[in-house]
């Protein structure tokens, strides 16, 4: 294992690993809201947001997939060693990390069961900026409308169709986090 794979964790793990959680539950409970959440430094291409995610919400119960740019040996290390979170193909990932092309199709990942619909697949979206522009957003969590800049629109039409199943999304950009939970529905650009 290289050593930069033992650097970039948290430096303060409970203090971080808190304020981190407690940024991507603000992002889940209001859809559309940028959070920011810091405290890792994770080898690239992987942004520092979702560095801290993967630190915070993984573990060694939890199958992580990498698609694309992001499965490389040094992100392979860096959240084993820091994680202990085994690595899997989609069809049996707890989490997915990856830009938006390299993740699809989304049919490929779980989106839980009646009797579980929390056994699915949560994407974590490399983005090349968060704004809340674009897409209008709807559902719990969102007073009115919110908007929020999305890759597209008509995959996660569709996915908010399949509620209470379905896959939730969290968006990264640098040291910023969106959420779009399979409760939200998306009205359009």
């Amino acid at each position: 294992m290289q050593t930069e794979a033992l650097t970039g964790g948290f430096t303060n793990a409970p203090t971080q690993a808190a304020e981190a959680f407690r940024a991507v539950m603000r992002a889940m409970a209001r859809p559309g809201t940028i959070e920011r959440i810091m405290g890792a430094l994770p080898p690239a291409p992987l942004s520092n947001a979702a560095g801290a995610v993967i630190l915070t919400l993984c573990d060694p119960e939890t199958p992580v997939h990498l698609a694309g740019a992001s499965d490389t040996p040094m992100v392979r290390n860096w959240i084993t060693f820091h994680t202990g979170a085994p690595l899997v193909d989609r069809a049996r990932a707890s989490f997915a990390l990856g830009s938006w092309q390299a993740l699809l199709p989304l049919t490929d990942y779980p989106i839980g069961s009646a009797e579980y619909p929390d056994r699915s697949t949560t994407l974590i979206v490399e983005m090349p900026a968060l704004t809340q522009t674009g897409a209008r957003l709807a559902g719990p969590g969102i007073e009115t409308t919110a908007a929020l800049s999305l890759p597209e629109s008509t995959a996660f039409q569709h996915n908010a169709a399949l509620y209470p199943l379905g896959l939730d999304f969290l968006f990264t950009s640098g040291d910023y986090l969106a959420a779009l939970p399979r409760s939200t529905r998306v009205e359009g650009h």
